[in-house]
């Protein structure tokens, strides 16, 4: 096949784009405009749920930035399941005896947002993970503390604040939550946990 001029000319340009990126530290496979997606941090949900089908739904509809969702059912005999299939979340079967933090392991990504079944993002808390999602976390971070606010009748209460992103590879956990760690830094915005009354 001949390669005409213009053509020609386009192939010369990507050569002296690569080797001008590498002279000043630049990954162009990673860092070049046609794979910049690849290479921001992507957000894996991560919910244990059992018998929960009144709240899950609320709570998968508030996780829009997220790039994938995670439901770990532990034995519903509810509705719980179709709800979390209708969302279209990845089930995985819990496992008796298998530590609740241990399924971070199963996610794509490596950071991961520990949400309750009975909770919701917040408006702000929203925004701010669309917008961290454009930024260049670092890798050696354990992760971000979340303010969270639980209803209380009428009105909200604020709780004192949890860590909710977590970077797996810094950090495990057993429970459903990472443990506390009050000196990460904290994203802007709200859990919000809605307590449901039989």
């Amino acid at each position: 096949m001949t390669i005409g001029g213009a053509e020609h000319e386009f192939i010369c340009c990507l050569v002296a784009l690569r080797a001008l990126c590498g002279s000043y530290g630049f990954n162009y496979a990673c860092d070049a405009p046609t794979s910049i997606l690849a290479c921001m941090p992507r957000i894996t949900a991560l919910i244990h749920a059992c018998d929960n089908e009144r709240s899950l739904g609320r709570t998968l509809d508030s996780l829009r930035p997220c790039d994938e969702v995670i439901v770990v059912d532990h034995g519903s005999h509810d509705e719980s399941l179709k709800v979390a299939r209708d969302h279209g979340a990845r089930i995985i079967k819990g496992v008796r005896g298998v530590d609740h933090g241990a399924y971070a392991q199963d996610a794509k990504n490596d950071w991961i947002l520990c949400m309750l079944p009975s909770e919701t993002l917040a408006d702000d808390l929203e925004t701010s993970l669309f917008e961290w999602k454009d930024s260049d976390p670092p890798q050696n971070l354990l992760g971000y503390n979340v303010g969270i606010r639980e209803q209380n009748g009428a009105g909200w209460k604020n709780l004192p604040a949890e860590m909710r992103l977590a970077n797996r590879k810094q950090i495990n956990w057993t429970g459903d939550l990472p443990p506390a760690t009050p000196t990460m830094p904290s994203l802007e915005g709200y859990v919000l946990r809605i307590v449901d009354h039989d």
